[in-house]
């Protein structure tokens, strides 16, 4: 066995093949109980990763996620969630994945053993100093994630790279490390467990900081969400009500009048006044509702 913690082997399921069904849930549910303090210990690396990636999307740039087989699919998840979630455009945060889309369903032999693809496909997105990138690997040694950290580090773009083991290549490369230690996993070397767990997590806190920071968020309300169905369009109203202690009706009203934008709505009433003067104080804030009611 190697000495990555991520391959060693977890001698509290090492007879699991002999368990029955409750005695095996019981193991790993402990296990995954391990994961939420691993990565408490990695809140200050984490912190430092959130202002980073919140700084290059403040500046017009973009976040990069890129990782092979269940590090890759986790990023492209986290990326995907953020245009519905955060009302983002669908290039302002990526998942690259070794072996491209096919690889997302089915895995790709080899691709992640090709340090030059990601490289390539930084360059044709057009990939500059002025983006962030989080590069994920369970293991921390994926030759796909590391020509992309390496190539991001050489041009001067944010690095940050996710791993859970300490001291790993990748880490060495990113200014910023985040190694949530989760130690052996309950099926040796099946990261999609325990890793992919912690990893979630990690990205989940990113995106959401950030997506904080740029004013997506008001209070805990989700105010720059798509209005796309009957149970979103409910939840828009809830929230304006909610946030303005108007009643349910006035708020769908006012959704209605604001062609369907929260955070329009919410000045809207808060400041009484009108559709463009709501968007007019809100662009002279940078989009965040609080600094545009001057609290």
């Amino acid at each position: 066995m190697t000495g990555k913690q991520t391959e060693s082997r977890n001698p509290l399921s090492d007879r699991i093949d002999t368990l029955t069904t409750m005695q095996m849930l019981k193991v790993i549910n402990d296990e995954d109980k391990k994961v939420a303090y691993a990565v408490e210990k990695e809140l200050g690396n984490i912190s430092l990763a959130v202002d980073g990636v919140y700084q290059r999307l403040a500046s017009g740039g973009r976040l990069f996620y890129i990782g092979a087989g269940t590090s890759g699919r986790i990023g492209i998840l986290d990326a995907s969630e953020c245009t519905p979630t955060f009302n983002t455009p669908p290039s302002l945060v990526q998942g690259l994945i070794a072996g491209g889309q096919k690889a997302v369903f089915i895995g790709v032999e080899g691709a992640e053993d090709d340090e030059d693809a990601c490289r390539k496909e930084l360059e044709e997105r057009g990939f500059s100093k002025c983006d962030a990138i989080v590069g994920i690997a369970a293991s921390g040694s994926t030759p796909y994630v590391l020509g992309g950290l390496s190539y991001a580090r050489k041009i001067g773009a944010f690095t940050v790279s996710l791993s859970c083991n300490p001291g790993s290549e990748i880490s060495k490369i990113a200014e910023v490390a985040i190694s949530p230690v989760v130690g052996a996993e309950i099926i040796t070397g099946s990261t999609r467990m325990k890793s992919g767990t912690a990893e979630k997590m990690v990205l989940n806190m990113i995106s959401t900081c950030v997506m904080v920071k740029l004013g997506k968020v008001y209070g805990n309300l989700m105010v720059d969400m798509q209005v796309s169905n009957k149970k979103l369009a409910g939840r828009a109203c809830r929230i304006v009500s909610y946030s303005t202690g108007c009643s349910e009706d006035d708020a769908k009203a006012i959704l209605k009048e604001s062609g369907g934008e929260v955070k329009t709505a919410i000045v809207m009433i808060k400041k009484n006044t009108s559709k463009e003067g709501a968007r007019q104080l809100l662009a002279m804030n940078d989009g965040i509702i609080a600094k545009a009611l001057g609290v």
